[in-house]
């Protein structure tokens, strides 16, 4: 490594934030940029280790090779850093927002709660070669004339049609929503990315010969059987995007809603866009002057919390049905391992009370209006309390507790009986395929990212993707170069 010495000497530091009382007056990403040169001086804390665990399988999906870019990025060699990133990342400004960073988990320097910052670091480097040109479209030198089709267009469909246009196969990617990015540009709100960065991303595949038809949804404005018949394969990238039933009892109160359509309508608002989504279509919802409850505690019910503080909310709550987890993790149990602790998102430091190993027992109404949250104490097999039960008043309550599988309309009701369904440890539904192959039991079917491994990282999504298009086109051709 270029500094031997970096982490004894420099310590860990990462994008600060705009102050809590600035940020909530807009929907902007709100983190403080950083110099090349502090970049710099981060990269060289990445320690010489004698084995990485941050791309090994309890770090990077994608397998990163994070010791190698660092380095490149600490000897001021940004334009061999981002092909380095790119070789096994599409898209790493993507990752570089939103992925929860298990690398930084993985670190060697974790073990002193100093990781060194990974997701820092590759932030930078794309956006940096962004702003020196080198992100520009790579067609491919000559064409196999094969056609592939790919439905969905959230990170697994995009880095699927950027691997198999890059391989010469003529890619049609087909999105039911008017632009393409799928959830990630829907569903995760503009203050944790910006959607300008997939727009120069879609720009990039497009110069690239990959093609986008937008306003199309497979299964009910075409068939996914015409797919099969006019193209050499078909990948399905559909997402999980079913919510998980709660089963509430006044869950049909007004005022009372799922997570996605509130957060969609609201990303299609700072778009310039009609709210009104195709997969997630509801009368307008606005959080100004309420009380505000988020059934829930993942990155979901986060992303309501801080969308909520945006639009104006007077007090947001949080319920977790789970234990309040320990400050701090007992690292010689769970390195290098994602660690259960007690971690605050910048959406719950905006304000939000947050009430752990709480189940909601009735949304509480009159005249069919929303009031009220019936909640009490559970114990540590999550079962109520007698005499705990206390009620938080609410104007409008949230349910984010997860995704249970594809959408029910569309391709999953199409190939009904025929595209096998696999049941997990969850209880989601996801479409059967395994790792290595991806092919579903519908022939030329293939199938990538949530829909078929359920709920999980933009990181990972990539990943399949990516492995997804390997498969495919060592099908068509009898070989491929693309890499796994």
């Amino acid at each position: 490594m270029g500094k031997v010495t970096g982490f004894l000497e420099i310590d860990r530091q990462v994008h600060k934030y705009q102050p809590a009382s600035d940020r909530i007056r807009h929907f902007r990403e709100f983190t403080l940029p950083m110099s090349d040169k502090e970049v710099e001086k981060q990269a060289a804390r990445c320690m010489d280790c004698g084995i990485p665990f941050c791309h090994g399988p309890t770090g990077c999906p994608i397998h990163n090779q994070i010791p190698d870019w660092n380095d490149l990025v600490y000897n001021g060699d940004w334009d061999n850093a981002i092909r380095n990133l790119h070789s096994t990342n599409n898209f790493p400004e993507f990752t570089g927002r939103i992925c929860p960073a298990p690398c930084e988990e993985a670190c060697t320097l974790n073990l002193e709660d100093i990781p060194v910052a990974i997701k820092t670091v590759e932030q930078a480097i794309a956006d940096k070669a962004y702003e020196t040109g080198h992100i520009r479209p790579y067609p491919p030198e000559k064409k196999t004339g094969k056609r592939v089709a790919v439905i969905g267009s959230g990170p697994a469909g995009m880095a699927a049609a950027q691997q198999l246009g890059r391989a010469g196969h003529e890619v049609s990617v087909y999105e039911r929503e008017s632009r393409p990015g799928g959830l990630m540009r829907y569903g995760i709100p503009d203050f944790k990315i910006e959607k300008h960065y997939i727009d120069r991303r879609i720009e990039q595949m497009q110069g690239e010969g990959v093609t986008f038809h937008c306003g199309v949804n497979v299964g009910v404005d075409k068939p996914v059987a015409e797919l099969l018949a006019g193209y050499d394969a078909v990948l399905y990238c559909g997402g999980s995007e079913s919510p998980r039933p709660a089963n509430i009892p006044g869950d049909d109160l007004g005022g009372v809603y799922d997570a996605m359509p509130y957060l969609v309508q609201q990303n299609r608002r700072v778009g310039g866009e009609p709210i009104q989504s195709v997969a997630w279509p509801s009368h307008p919802i606005i959080a100004g002057g309420q009380h505000v409850v988020v059934v829930g505690g993942g990155d979901t019910a986060s992303d309501c919390v801080g969308t909520a503080f945006r639009q104006g909310a007077v007090r947001v709550t949080q319920l977790d049905i789970r234990p309040q987890p320990p400050e701090k993790e007992d690292k010689l149990s769970v390195w290098p391992y994602w660690a259960t602790k007690m971690r605050t998102s910048s959406s719950q430091a905006e304000g939000a009370e947050r009430e752990f190993q709480v189940a909601t027992l009735e949304f509480i109404g009159e005249d069919g209006q929303l009031t009220g949250v019936k909640c009490c104490e559970v114990d540590e097999k999550r079962k109520p309390i007698p005499g705990t039960e206390f009620v938080i008043r609410a104007d409008l309550a949230f349910i984010a507790i997860g995704f249970a599988g594809p959408a029910a309309a569309g391709v999953a009701k199409e190939l009904d009986g025929e595209m096998k369904i696999t049941t997990d440890s969850r209880r989601s539904r996801n479409v059967e395929a395994n790792d290595r192959d991806y092919k579903t039991s519908v022939d030329k079917l293939y199938a990538a990212g949530d829909v078929r491994r359920g709920q999980s990282l933009v990181v990972w999504a990539i990943r399949e993707g990516r492995q997804a298009a390997r498969s495919i086109d060592e099908a068509l051709m009898g070989s491929t170069v693309l890499p796994r």
